[in-house]
Formats: C-alpha cells, structure tokens, sequence
C-alpha cells in the first residue's frame, strides 16, 4: 500500500475525512512553504498539494497562475521544490503530494520525475494536463516506485469515461466541483453531491472533492458524500493578501481558516 493508501485507511477506520490543502510551491519563497508545510498538522492536516509553478496551467484561475508566476519569476526549480519538500518530511506527518504539469515530468524525464519525487517523500502525483489515453507510462512508472498516480473527474467527464479513469487512478480520485477553473466560488452546483454520491458507486478508491472550495458551508456540503475536501485558491489568496504582515501572523491566520474548514467534515 502507497503512503496514501495506508492514510486514508486509517480514516476510514477512524470514521474520519480529511482536509487537503493546496500551496503554491515557493510563493511567496520556500521559507513561506516549508514553515507552512511543518505546522499543518496543528490544524489536523494529513495531507497536502503542493503546486509545482508552470508557464501555462491548464486548470488553474487568476490567483494560482499569478503565485506560479511570481515563483517562476525568481528563477525557483522543481530540484528546490523537491529537496525542501525532502527537508520538511522528516519533521511532519503530512504527506505531500505534487501538482505538477506533464510538461515537466516529460522534460524531466518520466523515472527521474517520479524517483526524485519518491526519495524527497511525496506521496502522489496530481498531473491535470495528462489524458487517460497517454496516462499508462506514467502510471506504470508510479506502480513500480509505490507513488499514487491521482487523477482528475470533472462534471462533464461521460459516465463510461469516468469509469475507465476511476480504474487506472492510484491514491483517490479528485473530483471537481466545477465546470471551469480553480478559484472561490460563492457557491457550489448542488448536482456535485449527486454526482459524487454516483463515482462512490462505481469504484472503491476514497475521493477527493476541489475547485471553488473556499467556506465551511461548502465543507459541510461535500462531507457526507466525499473523504476529503480540497481547499487552493482561498489559501493562495490569503497569503497574498497578507503580504504586508509579519509572517509568524499570516501563517496562525491561515492555520486558523484551516481548522474552520477541518470542523466543517466532522458529520454531526
């Protein structure tokens, strides 16, 4: 079993879901996202998306491109991603997992992609630009290292399709709630609880529910139906906005939103 699966095993033994935050890798640096990345567990964080920044994101909304510029615009690598996500492993318990373009494992070099990532401890790939048709590779690859390949189900993805995706994802399926791209919503299509309550129907993988997720409300929306809620551009944003303060505070308030968030998945 992956690091992912025995993870969520355990919540599920426990009768738990869980919170999935997203960072922007080195935005605003990789003090900010490392410091960040070591205190999750104060709000009860397991596991974490850490985003990898690319020129061109496929999926991505105004907020995430523009930290992934501003990263990219001071010259950070995938190699200092990797090697600080390797320096934060051994002092937490939250598995990280890279959200990362196919681009750039291609470049990188498929085994060394995954190998690199593996021995820096991350858990999981998130690659929202590969297909199905072209996944096999890189799914075979993951297999051999024990790394959970984690792929994507939109509302717009036909029943037979999202079948086929559910057998060959490793980890948890992530839903999007959406049609579009990330950002806050002010609210989510009621049909996602419909829609996801299917998927649990078709496939024994725990699944994951992003895209627009900003408010308790949409946590206590998604809990009786998904094993964990994902949470990016509301954090990204935070963070954004919190520029000017002193970074011992921004990291306690987004610490604190996190706990809101984690509340809002205990089913009452």
């Amino acid at each position: 079993m992956s690091a992912i699966d025995q993870m969520f095993a355990q919540l599920r033994r426990e009768g738990r879901k869980t919170l999935i935050p997203f960072l922007s890798a080195a935005d605003p640096d990789l003090d900010f996202t490392t410091e960040l990345l070591r205190r999750l567990p104060e709000a009860g964080i397991r596991l974490c998306e850490v985003g990898i920044p690319y020129s061109d994101p496929i999926a991505d909304g105004p907020v995430i491109q523009d930290s992934y510029t501003r990263a990219l615009e001071r010259g950070i690598t995938v190699r200092e991603i990797l090697e600080a996500i390797h320096r934060v492993v051994a002092e937490t318990p939250v598995a990280p997992i890279t959200m990362v373009s196919y681009a750039i494992v291609y470049r990188h070099g498929l085994q060394a992609y995954v190998q690199e990532a593996k021995q820096a401890g991350v858990a999981g790939l998130i690659v929202p630009d590969l297909p199905l048709e072209e996944s096999s590779p890189l799914a075979e690859v993951c297999r051999q290292q024990d790394l959970s390949l984690i792929q994507l189900i939109t509302p717009t993805t036909p029943k037979e399709r999202a079948k086929r995706i559910a057998q060959q994802t490793t980890g948890f399926i992530y839903y999007v709630s959406v049609v579009g791209i990330t950002g806050e919503r002010t609210q989510l299509p009621p049909e996602v609880v419909d829609n996801v309550a299917w998927l649990r129907e078709q496939t024994d993988l725990p699944i994951c529910v992003g895209f627009g997720v900003s408010r308790p409300e949409h946590v206590r929306m998604l809990a009786p139906v998904a094993d964990g809620v994902i949470v990016g551009s509301a954090l990204v944003r935070r963070i954004v906005d919190s520029k000017d303060q002193p970074r011992s505070k921004t990291i306690e308030n987004l610490l604190s939103f996190l706990r809101q968030l984690a509340e809002a998945l205990e089913i009452k």
